[in-house]
């Protein structure tokens, strides 16, 4: 093992109840509850078919345009897991394209995320193995490394740990910090409740919107 070229194994077995309680949840919901300073912003978007993606991160930390270490990750990952790629956001090369996509799809792994680039981007974009990705490439990778897996990665500026719950929609993607899911989730199906009511009152004409002149009134604007 070396510093920068290492395979860790996972500290964390998967747990079905972390999922469990997360599943169902819109990413704004969960992002809404975690002070809407995590996730990976706007930069990496869904490729595929729009499935919704949720599991357990299996971390990969590799030098940009490089996929050794992502091959790599195929081979240990399993169902249930999300293989997420730090390749630096650099878009010079593709990390994945259909043979990888194929050889998850066999293996039963719950998507990818890629801070950098994908290729084949028509099958991709057909299937329902949900990938996130910066931008698309034809330009293939090298398979030289170095590179690290279960390590601490960076996903569009969101630090992800191995065995975080990984939730990704046509929204966006999010890490939720393992020891952290059940309080999230809790929050995040209360808010969910109140805005079905919302919604209940906007269709019967009770929605009280008082409030929006009281805050300008406080504000001092003229209303």
């Amino acid at each position: 093992m070396s510093l920068g070229f290492q395979v860790r194994p996972k500290l964390h077995a998967n747990d079905p109840a972390l999922l469990d309680a997360a599943r169902g949840i819109p990413t704004p919901l969960l992002s809404d509850n975690m002070a809407r300073v995590y996730g990976a912003g706007a930069a990496l978007r869904p490729m595929h078919d729009g499935a919704p993606l949720l599991g357990f991160a299996v971390t990969v930390k590799t030098r940009p345009g490089d996929n050794l270490m992502v091959h790599k990750a195929i081979d240990l990952s399993g169902p249930g897991d999300v293989i997420v790629v730090d390749a630096g956001g650099d878009l010079s090369n593709a990390i994945i394209g259909e043979i990888m996509l194929t050889l998850a799809l066999k293996r039963g792994i719950a998507g990818f995320v890629i801070d950098g680039a994908i290729r084949d981007s028509d099958a991709i974009a057909r299937s329902s193995l949900p990938v996130f990705a910066r931008g698309a490439n034809h330009r293939g990778p090298y398979k030289d490394g170095p590179g690290e897996i279960n390590v601490a990665a960076v996903i569009g500026g969101q630090t992800v740990m191995p065995g975080d719950v990984i939730v990704g929609d046509a929204d966006g993607v999010l890490a939720l910090p393992r020891a952290d899911v059940a309080a999230i989730c809790r929050l995040a199906r209360e808010q969910m409740a109140r805005e079905d009511a919302t919604m209940r009152q906007i269709a019967d004409g009770t929605i009280d919107r008082s409030w929006v002149d009281a805050t300008l009134r406080a504000k001092g604007v003229a209303v």
